[in-house]
């Protein structure tokens, strides 16, 4: 899918993502960035990993709760927030940090070590019938006073996602593309204006997976669309709904959004444990199988950053995933 470029109307700016780096900095782990020689072969030009699944949690979450939460929630104070797994241990955790009560809608078929991640942060935990009950939950909590920490639709969050790109540019200045995952599209679209602003050269390619690709539909119909469903296995893409802010972000900075099906996420996924030793989720793991459908765009002399953007999986649920046969590499 194509991203068109339009006139920005959400007034961010690259001062907004500086100004959350001093904020969180201390806070998060400054995640490294892993050259793959087999990953490159693979690929055909210089393939990088961005291991953001080494971000406390597990995945680039807590930068931007930490950014909203220290920008504008004092302590003491009661957040709420929606999510299906990595948002929501974010919040809950910097919460914990901040000495903030943190409340946490999540649907019911959210897998268990999310919900007991959470948990064990300290939030309350409040059960939805699926992700567009959990945001009407959190609806009603901001009405009776609490705080919203939206996991996309905030200037703050999105700004804290994208200090994820100046990472990227710190460590590799020679950098040619961006391929990274899109749920809501904070990372992606952080990521892009923060990319585009230092070289309008580099590139920043979405990806979503089949059943979990509200992105793409927004941008095929020029608004945000409400999914029926969330039916990938990439639970933590499953946003019901993007919102305008990103929805802009994306048209603007992102060059396409490539759609996946959760059999070639899962195949990247093996090939990435097997040979970079380290264990992505499928929303993760899809960045290389769109880099492969991506790679007539690459030139030898190429240097692309895949974003691992979280970890938060188990052995258990990557035995369980669909593939195209029975072998499995690892």
């Amino acid at each position: 899918m194509k991203c068109p470029v339009v006139t920005l109307n959400s007034g961010m700016t690259i001062s907004e993502v500086y100004a959350a780096q001093q904020r969180i900095a201390g806070r998060v782990r400054r995640t490294p960035l892993m050259s793959s020689e087999t990953l490159s072969q693979r690929v055909g030009t210089n393939v990088h990993l961005k291991l953001e699944l080494f971000q406390k949690t597990g995945s680039f979450k807590p930068r931007g709760a930490f950014n909203k939460m220290l920008a504008g929630v004092p302590a003491g104070s009661r957040v709420v927030a929606v999510s299906g797994g990595n948002h929501a241990q974010a919040v809950a955790y910097v919460a914990r940090c901040l000495g903030i009560h943190a409340t946490i809608a999540m649907p019911r078929n959210t897998p268990a070590n999310y919900l007991e991640a959470t948990r064990g942060y300290g939030a309350e935990v409040v059960l939805a019938a699926d992700i567009s009950e959990a945001f009407e939950v959190m609806a009603r909590m901001e009405r009776e006073g609490a705080i919203p920490v939206h996991p996309f639709s905030d200037p703050l969050v999105v700004a804290g996602q994208a200090t994820v790109g100046l990472e990227i540019l710190e460590d590799l200045p020679n950098v040619t593309d961006i391929v990274v995952s899109i749920g809501g599209g904070g990372l992606a679209g952080g990521i892009g204006l923060v990319a585009k602003t230092a070289n309008p050269a580099i590139r920043v390619w979405g990806v979503e997976t089949e059943g979990a690709d509200a992105m793409a539909k927004a941008l095929a119909a020029g608004k945000p669309v409400q999914m029926p469903a969330i039916t990938s296995i990439a639970k933590t893409l499953g946003a019901p709904e993007v919102s305008w802010l990103t929805l802009e972000l994306i048209q603007r900075y992102v060059e396409s959004v490539t759609v996946v099906p959760d059999v070639e996420a899962v195949e990247a996924l093996d090939f990435i444990l097997e040979r970079a030793k380290v264990m992505p989720e499928p929303a993760a793991a899809c960045t290389l199988a769109a880099a492969e459908r991506l790679r007539d765009n690459f030139t030898k002399d190429s240097q692309v950053v895949l974003v691992m953007c979280g970890g938060n999986t188990t052995l258990d649920a990557i035995n369980s995933y669909p593939r195209a046969n029975a072998n499995r590499a690892g």
